[in-house]
């Protein structure tokens, strides 16, 4: 792992075709400053272009994931320009949401604000036990920003989400995954490996399978005859490709697949 800096950063290791992703501002429990957004888009950007990286798994350094924005940083912000802030920070939220590779959200500690957006905006997240999730933006005059608007509501249900943002209330790890919130919980201090691990399972799938599979969800609600026409559509350009005939044959000759993402 690369040695930590002072300052707001992204530390990238690998483990296979596993990215890891850690959020690094420990003076500030990772607070998401507009630097760290700014190096979190670039770092989402090098791993999506990497060939061998099949998997994504984004966390936080020092126990806790983020503990939202930082605050300190919006001296001087106006209309104007905290409207650029938030449209540089949504290419990060958009890499996130719309990339082709599953991206897998390792919560230890605090997930507070624009950090739990972002755990939401995750195609999976992972928490420790003792992980709390707290959306509580009305307490600086502000609303839920990093596509925590989207993500949460459509991880929750509206009237929980509407709960947790209205109310400002903290839930626990076990609370938000009975919510639909968090997907898997782990003991404190694993979810990093948690995460890797699963991630490693999912990455010996077929790539393009899950970029597809991610592609299709992010339209959102559709009806069934506009979900059925883009259903042919994708499982058409399946069918071509060379994945599916390494997995038809593997199958039938009782062999694992080597899926090579074409």
């Amino acid at each position: 792992m690369t040695t930590n800096a002072a300052g707001p950063t992204i530390i990238t290791d690998k483990a296979g075709p596993v990215t890891i992703l850690t959020l690094s501002y420990p003076a500030k429990r990772n607070a998401l400053s507009m630097p760290l957004r700014e190096k979190l888009r670039d770092a989402l950007r090098l791993a999506l272009d990497d060939e061998g990286c099949r998997v994504i798994v984004l966390t936080g350094e020092g126990g806790h994931f983020s503990s939202g924005g930082d605050i300190s940083g919006f001296d001087g912000v106006t209309a104007l320009n905290g409207r650029q802030r938030m449209q540089k920070t949504h290419e990060t939220v958009r890499l996130i949401m719309n990339s082709e590779k599953p991206v897998i959200a390792a919560v230890e500690g605090h997930a507070a604000g624009a950090g739990m957006c972002v755990a939401a905006d995750c195609d999976i997240v992972v928490a420790s036990t003792d992980a709390k999730f707290t959306c509580s933006f009305n307490k600086i005059g502000l609303l839920p920003d990093l596509g925590g608007l989207w993500s949460i509501p459509a991880r929750m249900g509206l009237g929980r989400a509407k709960m947790m943002m209205l109310t400002g209330r903290t839930l626990d790890a076990t609370s938000a995954q009975a919510q639909g919130l968090v997907e898997e919980l782990c003991a404190p201090g694993q979810a990093r490996e948690t995460a890797i691990k699963l991630a490693q399972e999912i990455a010996q799938f077929a790539p393009l399978t899950h970029g597809m599979t991610k592609a299709a969800l992010s339209r959102g609600p559709m009806s069934v005859d506009d979900l059925l026409t883009l259903e042919v559509d994708l499982q058409g350009l399946m069918f071509g490709s060379e994945d599916f005939q390494e997995g038809r044959n593997a199958f039938l000759e009782k062999r694992k697949p080597v899926f090579k993402g074409k």
